[in-house]
């Protein structure tokens, strides 16, 4: 019963954090004015949008391949790890009025990812010990 309950914390930490990864897909390729003004505070509006956009979009789908959920954890956390700090130090919790939305949504990537990365290790293991 204890690897069901694993499986099935693995799985929702995998959809949830797949799924906002995906839903902020749209505003990144879109340009939307957040993403455009995120980016340009950062100074690195357009490409840094648009290459944020894709690890995003590699990771979210990698989230959802068992064997490569690890992965896709991995490139999420090291990807969300810059937007948390980016928050932190540059952009501030809340962007043009969302109530920390934004913030939020990348603390819970980052905890979500965190949970696949810890419950596939037995996947990463396997594979560490095959090189």
């Amino acid at each position: 019963m204890k690897e069901k309950i694993k499986k099935t914390v693995s799985w929702t930490a995998q959809i949830t954090a797949s799924i906002i990864l995906l839903q902020t897909l749209y505003f990144k390729f879109s340009g939307s004015e957040e993403s455009v003004y995120i980016f340009s505070t950062l100074g690195v509006e357009p490409w840094g949008r648009l290459g944020a956009g894709a690890v995003e979009l590699i990771a979210a789908v990698m989230l959802l391949i068992p064997r490569l959920a690890w992965m896709g954890a991995f490139i999420s956390i090291s990807a969300i790890t810059v937007a948390v700090i980016s928050h932190l130090t540059v952009l501030g919790i809340e962007i043009m009025g969302d109530g920390g939305l934004l913030f939020s949504l990348a603390i819970t990537v980052f905890i979500s990812s965190l949970t696949v990365l810890v419950l596939r290790k037995k996947t990463l293991s396997e594979l560490l010990g095959d090189l």
